[in-house]
């Protein structure tokens, strides 16, 4: 699969995806470090990247709609986490990853729990 790591993440955290087999890109990688959240939306629409973000701000579904993408994976931290903390998160959603998919859907990954948000589709 493919995703873009939010400017929150490093090479450490890229590598967890590599090794996990995924295509990863960074924000900083196309040097969109303080862009607006809109365009980073629309890059990973584009693209048909995954965003992986710490940005809760991704997490509201009126702005950011999970149906138009390749999905959107929040994950929740406490204040000031350790590197090991924020390493655990990311193997939980990519432990997850390994058994259901996270397109067009918003991932809140949080410590122990993973909440999933889709919309439901219509029926004529």
């Amino acid at each position: 699969m493919k995703f873009k790591l939010d400017e929150n993440f490093g090479s450490r955290t890229q590598g967890l995806f590599r090794a996990s087999g995924h295509n990863v890109q960074t924000v900083r990688d196309q040097a969109l470090q303080g862009c607006e959240d809109r365009n980073l939306y629309e890059v990973c629409r584009a693209e048909q990247r995954c965003l992986v973000t710490l940005d809760l701000d991704f997490a509201d579904i009126t702005r950011f709609l999970p149906s138009e993408t390749s999905g959107i994976v929040v994950i929740r931290v406490p204040r000031n986490p350790s590197l090991a903390l924020l390493e655990q998160l990311v193997r939980q959603f990519l432990s997850a990853l390994s058994r259901m998919s996270v397109e067009k859907k918003l991932w809140i990954v949080e410590i122990g729990r993973i909440r999933i948000h889709q919309i439901e589709s219509e029926e004529d």
